[in-house]
């Protein structure tokens, strides 16, 4: 009673160019079907070959900026978890510093070694262990000062500190220096930009 009939909706047709006006002022607003009909694309592409190439394609030159700008410093094309002024200010006042954290893989390397190779002789062991834990202990209480000091600094900056921010500097501090992405900015001693 109140929809189409039939033989009026079969008769739609698809737009050709000559059904297709320009919008615009003094011009008549196309018909929605018209509209549909322009912004229509296939949902699966047709060749896939050539598709995935492309993906491929802009996947690697996505990964070649984003290496150059962890390089370079270039906060537009890092990750978005390393973006930001505050989070640039903490890799800089972690950077400048020389941290008893960032050397402590090679000392738990070192352990497993030490411990593995002397396994005969108890009294090594147990001093190896000792020392090691002193290390450990050692890394806990730089990586409190060093946040301290890092929430300090932030402050004094930049009036608050974003979420996040303090454990990304103490982490980033645990980090070998030269082996740290995005690369240090800065040289050992000076001040954090």
């Amino acid at each position: 009673m109140f929809g189409r009939k039939k033989d009026q909706a079969a008769s739609v047709e698809a737009p050709t160019e000559e059904t297709i006006k320009p919008v615009g002022k003094n011009a008549p607003t196309p018909k929605r079907s018209v509209q549909q009909a322009q912004n229509q694309r296939p949902l699966v592409p047709t060749d896939r070959k050539l598709a995935r190439a492309a993906e491929r394609e802009q996947r690697l030159e996505a990964q070649n900026r984003m290496r150059l700008a962890n390089e370079t410093g270039d906060e537009r094309f890092m990750a978005i978890r390393d973006r930001g002024p505050q989070k640039r200010f903490a890799r800089d006042f972690v950077d400048r510093r020389i941290m008893v954290g960032e050397y402590l893989m090679f000392a738990v390397f070192a352990f497993l070694i030490v411990s593995l190779s002397l396994s005969r002789f108890p009294q090594v062991t147990v001093y190896v262990t000792f020392a090691l834990w002193i290390l450990v202990v050692l890394v806990a209480l730089e990586a409190f000062i060093a946040s301290r000091g890092l929430k300090k600094g932030l402050i004094a900056r930049f009036g608050s500190v974003e979420r996040g921010v303090i454990w990304y500097g103490v982490m980033r501090g645990m980090q070998f220096r030269k082996l740290r992405l995005p690369k240090p900015q800065v040289r050992r001693g000076d001040d954090p930009r």
